[in-house]
């Protein structure tokens, strides 16, 4: 199941992705999916369950409904230095325990829209495929035995990141990964995967920089939500960025940045691809 977010009519609603059409969901995503505390679904189906789900609205061709963001998140948490081969090409040692950042909502864009090069950094700006985990409910304290009903679905996630900042100027990652723009997700949530070996791409002008699989993940998308769920309360709609493939700009020789008119492209295995342009912060 495919789970879209899109304006049609200056309404904004999810949607069951179908065929060539979009199937309005009834009422409110998460509400349907329960948020108790301890994770346990408040009708019994589980978050990746479907029978909670009211896919009983309008049809909406694709061509009425603009994509947006699948989610607008109350909490982005990221994840550094997850896949083995992108810690060895960085220099850094193979973490002992997720390394646990956080971006800020306003990095939070869609498919087809800018990622901005911000106008106080923009000659070092990064990308970073990633596969995201949406959180379906309000969980803490969550067993690894029960994630899979913590688990919405996941989606495609790009983690830019102002490298200069990020490593050089501020010492401290928090600036160089919360610029405007700076976290597109999209195109929509899939349930039912295995979040752990999907295969993970992104181009640049139809170039393939990063190629792997999520299999190369040290910390798995199970470890990664009960681990988290148990530094803090995980909410409904919330996402977990779990980390990049070896590939990015500042392991390559010469660096590779991203500038004015570049076209980044992440696909997933059974997700899909998220499409974003580069374009400069105006002033």
């Amino acid at each position: 199941m495919k789970i879209a977010r899109i304006e049609v009519a200056g309404r904004i609603t999810h949607a069951l992705v179908e065929e060539t059409t979009y199937r309005v969901i009834e009422g409110d995503l998460f509400d349907a999916n329960g948020s108790d505390a301890n994770g346990s679904d408040a009708n019994g189906s589980g978050a990746n369950g479907t029978g909670s789900i009211d896919a009983t609205g309008p049809v909406v061709s694709f061509e009425e409904g603009r994509l947006l963001a699948p989610v607008v998140p109350p909490q982005i948490i990221a994840i550094g230095l997850n896949f083995r081969k992108h810690a060895v090409e960085s220099g850094m040692a193979i973490p002992e325990a997720p390394l646990v950042f956080v971006k800020t909502c306003n990095t939070v864009t869609g498919p087809g829209e800018p990622i901005l090069l911000p106008a106080m950094a923009p000659e070092e700006v990064d990308y970073e495929a990633e596969l995201v985990i949406v959180i379906g409910k309000k969980a803490k304290n969550v067993s690894r035995e029960d994630v899979a009903d913590t688990i919405l679905g996941y989606t495609c996630g790009n983690d830019v990141s102002a490298r200069d900042c990020q490593l050089k100027l501020d010492k401290q990652w928090a600036r160089g990964k919360c610029f405007d723009t700076f976290a597109p997700i999209g195109p929509w949530i899939a349930t039912g995967l295995d979040g752990d070996n999907l295969d993970i791409r992104l181009t640049v002008n139809d170039k393939v920089m990063q190629d792997s699989n999520t299999s190369d993940l040290i910390f798995s998308c199970t470890e990664l939500v009960s681990y988290l769920s148990r530094c803090m309360t995980l909410y409904p709609g919330s996402i977990i960025m779990t980390g990049t493939p070896s590939g990015v700009g500042m392991g390559r020789d010469p660096h590779t940045y991203l500038k004015e008119g570049d076209t980044v492209t992440v696909e997933i295995e059974g997700i899909g691809s998220l499409t974003n342009r580069v374009s400069r912060e105006s002033t």
